[in-house]
């Protein structure tokens, strides 16, 4: 689930999913239905679908969700004690999900400014061997585009193109004002939030910078529409670590077409996979199982040394 929408749901339960807030924002929470999928006939043989992603997954759609993120140690929303939900209490909002919503932002953007402090990229938080599979599917010339619900940015880290990314929710990888629209330097507002001022834009209104994420009030990103030609030719699509239950982008997952090889890796089963006789699942920790599936496709060592080299450029920059 992507971080606002996720934060509106678990401060406020589908009723806020059903209001005109989420409507705003061109997407909404579908209540989900009773399972009638099984994991009994899905592939769940590492070797199988990795034989089959080598062979016929020349034109790859990824989807992403928080759970990429997660061991990444970027906190969820619910978990009580280290979850934001819980640690936005300290920023006293007239209601919860004002942080993110974009009038309460232009009268007062400390509290947002404050939050967004600790989740700019590569401060405190860095791509884990999950976004580093996402840019060895790019490497090796497979990966047509990565949808994420993310608005954290860590897959671009790895060195993965922007134009092979769309962040469904926006990200922190750019910033503009929050009235005018005019781009900002994004290392100026970065440098600027981290001293606890609040930049503001040189427009007729003043009007505070913020990064470029989908705030309540604001639509989704012209570019996600590009998923309906992506999927449209699509050979193969992976989707990990969401719950599936946001839509649209959730809707991605079922617009391949129906004889596509949809690939689950996640802890639970999800939204339509196992309807289709060509679903495969690998079910458990998301990280282990990507290095399962990359062993099994003999990337392994590829996937560790993407890794190792961003580990070693990250601390001869400290």
């Amino acid at each position: 689930m992507g971080p606002l929408l996720g934060l509106a749901k678990a401060f406020c339960g589908p009723a806020l999913a059903r209001s005109g807030t989420l409507t705003r924002l061109q997407t909404w929470v579908r209540p989900l239905p009773t399972r009638l999928y099984h994991l009994d006939g899905c592939n769940q043989d590492v070797l199988a679908i990795a034989q089959c992603l080598s062979k016929e997954g020349s034109n790859v759609v990824v989807m992403t969700g928080a759970g990429v993120s997660t061991p990444s140690g970027i906190p969820d929303f619910r978990t009580p004690g280290s979850g934001i939900y819980d640690n936005l209490k300290q920023y006293r909002l007239p209601y919860p999900e004002a942080i993110f919503d974009i009038s309460y932002f232009r009268q007062s953007p400390d509290a947002f400014n404050t939050w967004a402090k600790e989740f700019f990229p590569g401060l405190r938080y860095h791509p884990n061997l999950a976004h580093f599979f996402i840019k060895l599917l790019h490497d090796k010339g497979k990966l047509v585009r990565l949808y994420t619900q993310n608005i954290d940015g860590l897959e671009v880290l790895t060195g993965l193109p922007h134009e092979q990314v769309v962040h469904a929710h926006g990200s922190f990888n750019s910033a503009s004002c929050a009235a005018c629209g005019q781009d900002a330097d994004l290392d100026e507002y970065k440098q600027s939030i981290l001293l606890n001022q609040n930049p503001r834009c040189a427009c007729s209104e003043k009007a505070p910078i913020k990064p470029d994420i989908v705030f309540f009030g604001e639509n989704l990103p012209d570019r996600f529409q590009m998923f309906q030609e992506d999927t449209a030719f699509s050979d193969f699509l992976i989707c990990m670590g969401t719950s599936l239950e946001v839509y649209p982008f959730a809707g991605i997952a079922d617009a391949v077409p129906r004889k596509v090889p949809r690939l689950l890796i996640n802890r639970t089963l999800v939204g339509s996979f196992g309807s289709r006789e060509e679903d495969c699942l690998l079910l458990g920790d998301l990280v282990e199982q990507v290095i399962q599936l990359c062993r099994a496709l003999g990337w392994e060592q590829d996937l560790f040394d993407l890794k190792n080299a961003y580990d070693k450029e990250k601390q001869a920059g400290q």
